[in-house]
């Protein structure tokens, strides 16, 4: 298959062009920096330049292409929410998904599948409940966002197979939650945000990779699937679990005032908690690489 995707050079974006690699696929990476992007990139993967404000050279490239997994957007987490921000997170992600969709519709032959993100705070914090699916959105700045996102992904299921991937907390080597929690861990100063006791729906980049992969290549896969771990663990179990592969202790709390005194609204979404199950994944028949916490934080951090 012949895969466009935008938004390519980010973090989970060069783990999903990889995977389509692995498995024979041909990758056309859409970003606004060319440039930087080559020196970043397999060099197997073609490159061209797109602003999702200036849509039409997509139109030539999604004529040919079997498959679009559309990662371009803001990024989420890194800096505090201010208005500004929230407005670069609602916008990218809204009018990114609008210009693939557009084109989608405007070029037969079209792509047969479109492969867009969410994210589990789709649901927002719902405490111990357990989350599917089927579970509503909630009412919070990111779950507008979600339902905005996933609106504009879904106006192309006339015309295409959408599949809707919702992220959760993503495991990586160079980035996502686990790059900014292990220096204090590695000091001997890591510990749990706010009480602890909030449901952490982790994943492993690997696997959020290969729910993209999935959702291209398997014709059932269709409509929101949530892409989490199958395995729920708490904060403070997760915490503990760090600690362990760390050899180091983890006794130091992060206090709800201080992370909201840092963070802002952003505090609200990282302390939500989020019993976060992957019913369609498992259903459609998706086996999970990593689906114990504690062996993907050993292959992540090289512990034995």
């Amino acid at each position: 298959m012949q895969i466009i995707v935008p938004g390519a050079t980010g973090f989970i974006g060069g783990h999903v062009c990889a995977e389509l690699l692995r498995a024979g696929h041909e990758v056309i990476a859409l970003t606004r920096r060319p440039e930087s992007a080559r020196a970043r990139l397999d060099p197997r993967i073609r490159i061209h330049g797109w602003d999702a404000r200036a849509p039409e050279p997509l139109l030539e490239l999604i004529a040919a292409a079997d498959g679009v997994v559309n990662l371009a957007g803001e990024p989420i987490a890194g800096q505090r929410w201010t208005a500004a921000h929230k407005e670069r997170i609602q916008r990218s992600r809204v009018e990114a998904t609008a210009a693939v969709v557009a084109a989608l519709r405007a070029v037969p032959p079209r792509p047969r599948v479109l492969a867009n993100p969410s994210g589990v705070g789709y649901y927002r914090g719902r405490g111990d409940e357990e989350i599917t699916e089927a579970s509503p959105a909630g009412d919070d700045f990111f779950a507008d966002v979600c339902r905005e996102w996933e609106a504009a992904a879904r106006a192309a299921e006339d015309v295409a197979r959408v599949v809707i991937l919702r992220i959760g907390v993503v495991l990586g080597r160079e980035g996502g939650a686990l790059k900014a929690m292990l220096p204090p861990f590695r000091l001997g100063l890591g510990g749990p945000l706010g009480s602890g006791q909030q449901w952490f729906p982790w994943v492993h980049v690997a696997d959020v990779a290969g729910l993209f992969r999935f959702a291209l290549e398997q014709a059932e896969a269709k409509g929101p699937i949530n892409a989490v771990a199958p395995e729920s663990v708490r904060m403070i179990d997760f915490c503990r679990a760090l600690a362990r592969v760390l050899h180091r202790p983890c006794w130091f709390r992060v206090p709800q005032p201080a992370l909201r005194l840092v963070l802002g609204e952003m505090a609200d979404a990282v302390l939500a908690s989020a019993r976060v199950r992957p019913a369609a994944a498992v259903r459609l028949g998706y086996s999970f690489r990593f689906p114990r916490l504690e062996e993907a934080l050993r292959d992540l951090l090289g512990s034995g």
